[in-house]
């Protein structure tokens, strides 16, 4: 019980760019409070539900998957969260337990408090949220999202609209162009009505687009063909890396990229290994894909 007292500020603190601009805030629980966090991950996972249309964080499921859900339509609407994990409070997880009427005591979920949020701000009364670099976050985040996820499912299914969300991006698709005009305000007043904006959207990151323009989702590209890719742009990089590592001509780090982009290329479109085998040899794939397995043992 003394541990989970002090757990809140047993965390390392660092940032990385963010993909954009900025930079994302990253906290690193200790060695002792990570392990005992994995632990509570596995416990919870059959605890804390999770909505069919969240993607995020879940066994054998991808953002190819999340973006699966829009194939068919013309029309796109992408929603963020802001600051998405820093935004869920103790008070957010208790809600949702109550909702959801998990068996839980006000004993265990004080102990939770300690021990699956962070103190951002390191003062005494400080508001303990989830930290990104928590093994249990992604988890705690999806349950307390569950209710959003209801409610806004059951509008869509009304008006025909395609839903998903992936962690913190939110996205809807249909074929009727003005029906989406109308979800930012649904998305927004569920916000408040249940979340007390203690969650909020992000409106610099909402576009609307269509077939007559570029539409990505979460990393993965719809084409006008209904069909999913990841982007002329990086199957051309994809084509670079390898035949530099053909002629021994490209620099370590660029290899373990090469690995992970090609892998997810083809997870993505299964038919661009049988590209790049007929180009380069299928040796030369098959030993790079080889060697990303070799990398992650």
């Amino acid at each position: 019980m003394n541990f989970a007292k002090t757990a809140p500020k047993r965390y390392k603190v660092y940032t990385i760019p963010k993909r954009t601009s900025g930079y994302r805030v990253i906290a690193h629980p200790s060695k002792s409070l990570k392990k005992i966090q994995k632990f509570l991950a596995g416990f919870l996972a059959d605890i804390f539900i999770t909505h069919p249309n969240s993607f995020a964080y879940k066994k054998g499921v991808s953002i190819k998957d999340n973006a699966s859900v829009h194939l068919g339509t013309k029309y796109l609407l992408k929603m963020d969260f802001s600051n998405f994990f820093n935004s869920i409070t103790f008070d957010l997880l208790v809600s949702s337990c109550k909702e959801c009427e998990v068996k839980i005591s006000l004993a265990e979920l004080r102990l939770l408090e300690g021990l699956l949020f962070w103190n951002k701000t390191k003062t005494i009364n400080g508001d303990l949220v989830l930290s990104v670099g928590a093994p249990t976050s992604p988890l705690v985040s999806n349950f307390v999202m569950y209710k959003f996820d209801i409610f806004i499912s059951d509008y869509c299914k009304i008006n025909n609209i395609n839903y998903s969300r992936y962690a913190d991006d939110i996205t809807f698709s249909t074929n009727d162009k003005n029906k989406l005009f109308g979800v930012t305000r649904v998305v927004k007043d569920i916000l408040s009505e249940h979340y007390s904006n203690k969650i909020t959207v992000n409106n610099v990151k909402t576009t609307f687009s269509s077939k007559a323009h570029n539409r990505h989702i979460t990393g993965v590209t719809l084409t006008n063909d209904n069909k999913l890719s990841v982007g002329r742009e990086r199957k051309r990089l994809i084509s670079t890396l390898i035949h530099k590592y053909v002629i021994n001509d490209i620099e370590k780090q660029d290899v373990t990229y090469l690995q992970g982009m090609l892998s997810f290329a083809i997870h993505v479109e299964p038919d661009f290994r049988g590209k790049m085998s007929k180009k380069y040899g299928s040796n030369v794939v098959t030993e790079i894909l080889k060697l990303r397995v070799e990398n992650d043992e």
